[in-house]
């Protein structure tokens, strides 16, 4: 059953701490742990290898399945909060970080090419002890979610893509801009947060401006990793090795694709369950590039509706 939302409640809490004059920084760790904790999920971190990665988990785990959710590019393991609002009752939820996002660690010189992330989401996973789940990804996570189902079939139930990368068969709106030397998806200045959330959602949740601010100087900071992996990724939807990789999906996949996707065009869905044996897609009006941020209800009741053959209640 879905849950009713929290966020009626952050925005009291926040209109609160607002009037007891807190730091915008305070502001923002009280809203993220607040979010984290009405969706069931906590942070915790763990060592792999040289690198530190974070996540968030249920806060009390159950018999349910494992979902593992892959954050895209920029982005981190807080973009699945609402989505995982509506799963953790039933489900055991992880939300990763990936090297070089969020609170994980940045290396510049680690190789964040799409496969070279799927070797290194494999390696957090195994350290985890989760080796049989349900995958969502997004974006990036999303094309980084289709190679980890062709890599390692046997770990797969089911996948979720939500506007996938990896195909650009069908050009959007970002491949002009890119082209001319701007790209949105990378805050280097003031009010290019703000402009990213404009450019990549159609339907944009409400984010007080003490928290909008922190989330803009956090991405700022992060300018010279995002661009690394940025040119990592950027010609992945030319090359013809990740169409051919992904016609070896065995599990069951979900696309969900946002029509008003401006970042990537969602006329690349039909491509993508062309290439991938039986999959299915579901295109929802009214919505840009992040579902389960826009759309996050609805893209749970997807999930569930897709996956309830392939559901147990033990893993």
């Amino acid at each position: 059953m879905l849950k009713k939302s929290p966020f009626t409640a952050i925005f009291l809490l926040l209109s609160i701490l607002l009037a007891s004059a807190c730091s915008r920084h305070s502001l923002y760790e009280t809203a993220i742990g607040f979010e984290r904790s009405a969706a069931g999920l906590e942070a915790a971190s763990i060592a792999v290898g040289d690198l530190d990665i974070a996540y968030l988990r249920n806060s009390e785990a159950n018999k349910g399945d494992t979902i593992v959710l892959v954050h895209g590019f920029g982005a981190n393991k807080d973009n699945w909060t609402r989505l995982a609002h509506e799963l953790t009752d039933d489900f055991n939820v992880y939300a990763i970080d990936l090297p070089g996002h969020g609170e994980s660690s940045k290396p510049l010189d680690l190789g964040y090419r799409l496969e070279e992330q799927v070797s290194h989401l494999a390696r957090i996973l195994e350290a985890l002890g989760i080796n049989r789940m349900h995958m969502m990804g997004n974006s990036m996570g999303g094309a980084i979610t289709a190679l980890y189902a062709a890599s390692y079939p046997a770990q797969i139930k089911t996948a979720v893509l939500f506007d996938p990368a990896g195909i650009l068969q069908f050009e959007s709106a970002l491949v002009d801009l890119v082209v001319a030397g701007d790209n949105p998806l990378i805050p280097s200045k003031p009010g290019d947060f703000e402009r990213l959330m404009d450019f990549a959602l159609e339907e944009k949740p409400f984010v007080p401006w003490p928290i909008l601010g922190v989330m803009e100087e956090r991405a700022i900071a992060n300018r010279e990793v995002n661009e690394i992996i940025f040119a990592a990724i950027r010609d992945a939807g030319f090359e013809p090795d990740f169409r051919n990789t992904i016609t070896r999906i065995e599990s069951p996949v979900l696309v969900v694709w946002g029509k008003e996707d401006r970042v990537i065009d969602y006329r690349n869905g039909e491509v993508f369950v062309d290439a991938i044996p039986d999959a299915r897609l579901e295109i929802m009006e009214g919505i840009g590039h992040a579902p389960m941020i826009e759309a996050p209800e609805e893209s749970a009741h997807l999930f569930l509706e897709f996956a309830k053959p392939y559901i147990s209640n033990t893993d």
